[in-house]
């Protein structure tokens, strides 16, 4: 797979057209050019959960990948839009960057996330997407992809719920800013991402955070004193771990269902009747092994 900063956006072929120029292997990832993968239209769909349009295999276009490294970005704000992108595997933060240069986080697209959608009015982008880690991104040539849309009358309105579900996830997000207290803020994040690393396959119970605590908070409106102030609370209550980045969610249901955090003396008292309890549960073997070292940390 190539790897550079400002990559040439590929157009597509068809299989059986780069049959014809490059010798090809098929394989679970996709079809291998030169070092390049592909993917067909099956395997963008799944990728996105939409359904696949019923078609030739030897006439399906195939979309080029585009290997970023974490800190590069996959387009900025102001250029010329003519590719949407699909997030193959890797994390991403989506920014807008004001006059004086500060930045304002907008999401944390991951796998099967779609990129690029606010160029399509102006032609141009006007948000930037940098890569948190190592990412896989799948190009899709607009002026390719609306073309299928016309021949594949259920791509494109699958492709509209696509984008109805980027929308429907900033309106949430919007609301969410809106009504909760800072803690219920913080505690929704962890929640929300714990809920799609599930879905995706990943544990929901220990994750890694590849955002930093500036742009938590950025992402929700709040100091990095406030996000990092609130997880060592919540860490304090049993509600979660926190070692560095790697955080391990020990009660959802409280994160799911915090309002305000308690007083600074109730929240002791609560942290040593947690810290009672999860004690009796590990002597108990009724926690699982991760969790024999949640005791110790709440003490």
């Amino acid at each position: 797979m190539s790897s550079c900063s400002t990559p040439v956006l590929p157009g597509s072929f068809s299989a059986e057209r780069t049959q014809k120029m490059f010798p090809v292997l098929s394989n679970e990832a996709g079809w291998r050019c030169q070092g390049n993968l592909w993917s067909n239209l099956t395997d963008i769909c799944n990728l996105l959960k939409i359904p696949a349009p019923n078609c030739s295999h030897d006439e399906e276009a195939l979309f080029q990948h585009v290997r970023f490294k974490a800190g590069q970005r996959i387009h900025t704000i102001g250029q010329h839009f003519d590719s949407l992108f699909i997030v193959n595997s890797g994390f991403l933060k989506t920014v807008l960057i004001d006059e004086y240069g500060s930045e304002q986080v907008l999401s944390f697209p991951m796998k099967g996330d779609l990129l690029g959608i606010d160029g399509i009015h102006a032609e141009h982008h006007a948000s930037e997407a940098v890569a948190l880690s190592d990412c896989d991104i799948i190009i899709l040539p607009y002026k390719t992809f609306s073309a299928l849309g016309r021949t594949y009358a259920e791509l494109e309105l699958a492709m509209f719920s696509v984008m109805s579900r980027e929308l429907v996830r900033e309106q949430i997000m919007i609301g969410m800013l809106s009504a909760l207290s800072a803690e219920a803020k913080v505690a929704r994040f962890l929640t929300n991402l714990a809920e799609r690393f599930g879905q995706l396959g990943y544990s929901g119970k220990i994750f890694n955070l590849r955002m930093t605590r500036h742009e938590i908070g950025s992402y929700l409106g709040l100091t990095l004193e406030t996000v990092s102030r609130t997880l060592s609370a919540f860490n304090e209550l049993g509600f979660i771990t926190v070692d560095q980045r790697e955080i391990g969610i020990i009660d959802p249901q409280a994160l799911k269902t915090l309002r305000r955090l308690p007083p600074a003396k109730s929240r002791k008292k609560m942290t040593e009747q947690v810290s009672e309890r999860v004690s009796a549960l590990v002597g108990k073997n009724l926690l699982p092994q991760w969790s024999k070292d949640i005791a110790p940390a709440l003490n």
